[in-house]
Formats: structure tokens, C-alpha cells, sequence
């Protein structure tokens, strides 16, 4: 080995031993090992942030964002409301959820199908009274497979995609990786679904700041109005929507008969609800409705790009404490409409405007953002640790959905290259304000686009100083042994070993080098042992580190580390099964 080899492998190495050790986000991580490959001299300054440009953090970057904008718009929750409202068998619910997980991923980043779904799961538990331990983790893995079928479903083929372009000139095409992918996604979705009995049945172990709020009494009003989807339903039909986490306490019709929310009792235009329950089943029950919950009192042309909830506790020097918001003209005085009300261990039952607010008492205020902390200041109202509230927040519904088919389209018919078209449908969800502007950065995901830009030119140098060809000679004397599936079966293994280690677009960039300078030494074309790096960077089955929809489900799912692979270990041995004559068939190596 020459002296730039050499360095090109202990960069490597220690880079991969830091992301193991894991004292240190892989960003981090990722940054120290470019600046140390530039003062060992393996990378160009010149090239030292060409990465930042690469097409790679452009697709995955847009690629969030769009998934984002679904997860926001509650389509996916209203399409499970109407399609499977009295779903209650666990085998039932779970086949509907790993199908749709998966389905989804294929055109949603991963992540994002899997986040949409993930408070489904729980409402799904409650349901059916066991425990959301049996869903996630089938859903993570779903997740993961779904994400095998398209060029924008996963991390990894965007990578291999690239590397591709690099060798033959041709880059994977969106569906190139469909054939494969649906067919390994298929025998994985049977499994997950014939063997979840595998997984112990866990409960959540701690919990999150925002669990210990523990707020799940919050009143608040909501009127009928000309196009809700509940006018002429009963209250047991808007009880539904809530999943079991919000009740109707009253209905008020002719602002002064007080009705009792019998479940038959049919709701008229104008009827005001008063609810109460846990914010986000409050939300859930007012988007799908299509309910008010701010009346007339509402500016919309900053409803809808710069108007936040807050909740906040009413403090001790308030000016809230003994006045009602009708009394005080809270919306007149200081243009924020208090959208609810908790007072623990006290059931309120009067219109919000009427509640005599008290010291202690948790409200959700409504307002533009850029003013909401000085009347916060101004209030003497001390903010709650940060979460989503979605409640009376502008839903765009359809729009983020056609945005994406509309960039899927484009790309299958060769009319736009895939960076564009997701970059185009990112600037659309912006545009048509399915997030708003101050959530946008929230939703790029920034260590893991810093860590995708800083490596590639890292891994690269593993190309430029001869490392991948050194070790692709010294796997190809060891193939020589074995027939061409051996060779294929080779690479997809050694994938799936090392993404475990590493973020798995960060395996794809090491590992896809090698790949190809094996195939080359063997004397076989590239494609299907690019292919097999791809998948075997996208199947990590066995730890919760080596993805992150992996990680999202161990907290919710109370899972223990050595859970994954008592359900991984069996799907990873069947993705190989199915996925290495699939390539050989697809992908013919000679």
C-alpha cells in the first residue's frame, strides 16, 4: 500500500470507530474526518467542500421537506378515519400499517412515511388495548423497505444513483430500483406480518419533556360551519374522529340553548362544540371536521403563513388572572385568540370567552409569531417546552400530495432530472404554504445533509488514492472462488455489515467504490453489485443506531437493543434470499 492509502484507511477507520463510539453527533463526526483528510493531504483543498453542491443534499434536502408537508397536511390520518374507521384486530391493524408505511416510503423519504403514521399506531393500541411495541418496530422496518423501490424512497439509492453516473455516464433511472425493491419489500411485509410475535411485547420506558406536561384536559370551542364535514352528523360520528381522546362536553346552538351532546344528537350549522381532551386529538377532531375554532376573529392573510399556537402557563404576576377573555378583548386588545384552556384536576364547562382564568392555569394562545413572545412577556404567560400544536392551523389537504405526484411524474417521463423536480416541489410546498416559513428549516434536517455534503469527499478519496481498488482486488481473489451469485451475495452482505457502523448513505458512499472496482476485477457489469450496496445500506435490521427510522421507534416503543435483531436478524437472512436472484434476473452481470 502507498502512504496515501494508507491515510485514506485510518481516516476511514478512525471515522468509523467515532461513529460507533457515538460520544459525538455524526455531523460532528463527519467535519473532523473531512478536516482531517485535508491535513493528512488525501483531499484537495480545492475539493474540500464540493459536496456542499453535490445533487445528493439537494434531493434528500427537498425530499424531507416535501415529506414534511404531508406529514402536516393530516391526509394520511383522514384517509385512515375514512377507510378504516372500526378497525380493532391487531393482525388487522398491523397489516394496514406496515403496508401503507411501506407503500408510502416508496415516494416519501422514509422518515417522513414513517413519522405520518407513527400517532396512527398509538391510536390504533388504544384501540385494540395492547401495546404500540407490537406496531412500531414492524413499521420502522416497512419503512425501510418501502424506501428500496424508488431513487428518492431512501438515502442510499440517491447515493448509488450518483456513483453510477460517475462510472457509466448513466445514472438508475427513478423505477430502476422498483423491480428489486417491490420484490423485497413484498417478502418482507409477509414476514413482518406472519412473525411479529417475535418482538416482545414492551411499554415505554421514561418519557419526554413533553409527556410530562401530562396536559390531556384542555377545553376549547369549535363552531359547524357551511362546509364541515360532520353538518348534519351526529355526535357520536364527531366522537370518531378523536380516536377515543376527546370528548363533546356541550353543544350551544342559538348562542344561548345549551343541548346535551347525546351521541345521536345531529349537528346544524352554527352549533358550537365545546371539547375537551389531549391537544392533538383536539386538532385531529377540528382538521377533519373542518371546524372553526377562531370564528370571525382571524387575519388571513397572516392565518395562513405566520400565525403560531403556543401553550403557555398563566404565572403569578399575569394580568390574565381573574379576567375573561371577553372581558379583557384579548383578541382586540393584543391579536392573539386563546384557542384553550386547562385547569388540572377541574373540568370546565363553560365557553372559553366566560373562563375566569386563574393563577397555574395552562392556555393555548394563537397570534403571529413574530409578536407572540413579547405578548407572551406582556401577559405574564411563561411558554411550555416546545412541541407541535397544530390546533387551528391553516391545512393545505391535497396540495402537498399533488406537489409530489406532480415531481414524480416529471422525473418517470425523463422531463425533469430528479434534483430539480424535488427541488421544485420543495419551493411549491413554501409557496403554496404548506409549512410555514418559520418551520422550514426545521424541516431540512441539517446534520444529516452537513454530513452527507462533508463526506463525499472523504469517501471519494478512498477512489482518488487507489483504496477501493486495493481492497475490491483483495474481495475479487476471494470471489474468484465463488459463481457469480456468491460474488453478488458477497457484496450485499458486507453492506449490511458495516451499515450498522454508519449512517447508511454514508455506507453507500464507501462501500459503492468498492463495489464497482470488485464487479470490475471479476469481470461482471456494475449495475447489480451497485444495486446490492444500495439495498444492504437501506436494510439495517439489527441495531436502533444504523437508521434513523429505527431510532424514532425505540423511545414511543420501549424497545431494548437486543430487540432488533431477535426480528431483523430472520428479515435480513430473507433479503438476501430474495434480493440476490432478483439482481441476477434484473441486473445480468455479464
Amino acid at each position: 500500500m502507498t502512504m496515501p492509502q494508507i491515510l485514506s484507511f485510518a481516516v476511514t477507520f478512525v471515522m468509523m470507530a467515532a461513529f460507533v463510539w457515538g460520544r459525538y453527533r455524526y455531523d460532528l463526526v463527519a467535519a473532523a474526518a473531512l478536516l482531517l483528510a485535508l491535513a493528512v493531504g488525501i483531499v484537495p483543498f480545492d475539493k474540500a467542500f464540493s459536496g456542499f453542491s453535490d445533487d445528493i443534499v439537494i434531493i434528500v434536502g427537498s425530499a424531507l421537506l416535501v415529506s414534511a408537508g404531508i406529514a402536516r397536511s393530516g391526509i394520511m390520518e383522514l384517509a385512515i378515519a375514512r377507510f378504516a374507521p372500526k378497525l380493532s384486530g391487531v393482525r388487522s391493524q398491523l397489516a394496514l400499517l406496515v403496508i401503507v408505511v411501506t407503500c408510502l416510503s416508496a415516494f416519501v423519504k422514509n422518515i417522513g412515511a414513517l413519522a405520518i403514521m407513527i400517532p396512527i399506531a398509538f391510536q390504533f393500541a388504544r384501540r385494540s388495548g395492547t401495546s404500540p411495541s407490537i406496531f412500531l418496530m414492524p413499521m420502522a422496518f416497512g419503512s425501510l423497505l418501502g424506501g428500496l423501490m424508488t431513487q428518492v424512497g431512501t438515502s442510499p439509492n440517491i447515493v448509488v444513483s450518483r456513483v453510477r453516473e460517475q462510472l457509466t455516464g448513466t445514472a438508475f433511472t427513478m423505477f430502476d430500483f422498483a423491480p428489486v425493491g417491490a420484490a423485497v419489500a413484498a417478502a418482507g411485509m409477509i414476514f413482518l406480518l406472519s412473525f411479529y410475535w417475535l418482538l416482545p411485547v414492551r411499554e415505554k420506558l421514561g418519557g419526554a419533556l413533553n409527556e410530562a406536561l401530562d396536559i390531556k384536559d384542555y377545553l376549547t370551542e369549535a363552531r359547524v360551519v357551511g362546509d364541515s364535514t360532520v353538518l348534519g352528523k351526529t355526535v357520536a360520528d364527531v366522537m370518531k374522529l378523536a380516536g377515543g381522546d376527546a370528548v363533546v362536553t356541550s353543544i350551544l346552538r342559538n348562542r344561548t340553548m345549551r343541548m346535551t351532546p347525546l351521541p345521536d344528537a345531529v349537528l346544524k350549522v352554527n352549533d358550537i362544540l365545546l371539547l375537551e381532551g389531549d391537544p392533538a386529538a383536539l386538532d385531529r377532531l377540528v382538521s377533519q371536521g373542518k371546524l372553526s375554532v377562531t370564528g370571525d376573529r382571524v387575519n388571513e392573510e397572516v392565518t395562513t403563513s405566520e400565525m403560531v399556537a403556543i401553550e403557555a402557563v398563566i404565572g403569578e404576576s399575569s394580568p390574565l388572572i381573574g379576567w375573561t377573555a371577553k372581558r379583557l378583548a384579548l383578541y382586540d386588545r393584543f391579536n392573539v385568540n386563546l384557542l384553550a384552556v386547562s385547569r388540572r384536576g377541574q373540568r370546565l364547562d363553560r365557553r372559553l370567552a366566560k373562563v375566569e382564568l386563574r393563577l397555574g392555569d395552562v392556555v393555548v394562545l394563537q397570534g403571529n409569531a413574530t409578536t407572540m413572545p413579547e405578548i407572551l412577556r406582556g401577559l405574564g404567560c411563561l411558554p411550555l417546552a416546545e412541541r407541535p400544536i397544530l390546533l387551528g392551523s391553516v391545512r393545505k389537504g391535497i396540495v402537498p400530495v399533488v406537489i409530489l405526484a406532480l415531481a414524480m411524474l416529471t422525473t418517470a417521463v425523463g422531463l425533469l432530472p430528479v434534483p430539480v423536480a424535488f427541488f421544485a416541489a420543495a419551493v411549491g410546498i413554501v409557496l403554496f404554504k404548506v409549512i410555514p416559513l418559520r418551520d422550514v428549516y426545521q424541516s431540512l434536517d441539517g446534520p444529516i445533509l452537513v454530513m452527507l455534503a462533508v463526506l463525499i469527499p472523504v469517501s471519494d478519496s478512498l477512489r482518488t488514492t487507489g483504496a477501493t481498488a486495493l481492497v475490491a482486488a483483495e474481495l475479487a481473489r476471494f470471489g474468484t472462488i465463488l459463481p457469480a451469485p456468491g460474488a453478488l451475495t458477497l457484496i450485499l452482505v458486507a453492506a449490511m455489515a458495516v451499515t450498522p457502523f454508519l449512517n447508511n448513505a454514508a455506507t453507500v458512499l464507501v462501500m459503492a467504490p468498492v463495489a464497482s472496482e470488485f464487479a470490475a476485477d471479476l469481470g461482471y457489469r456494475p449495475e447489480a453489485f451497485l444495486m446490492a450496496v444500495a439495498i444492504g445500506a437501506g436494510c439495517d435490521f439489527l441495531t436502533p443506531i444504523g437508521h434513523q427510522c429505527n431510532t424514532l421507534v425505540m423511545g414511543p416503543g420501549g424497545y431494548r437493543f437486543s430487540d432488533y435483531p431477535r426480528l431483523g436478524l430472520p428479515l435480513s437472512f430473507l433479503v438476501v434470499i430474495v434480493a440476490v436472484p432478483m439482481l441476477a434476473i434484473v441486473w445480468p452481470m455479464n
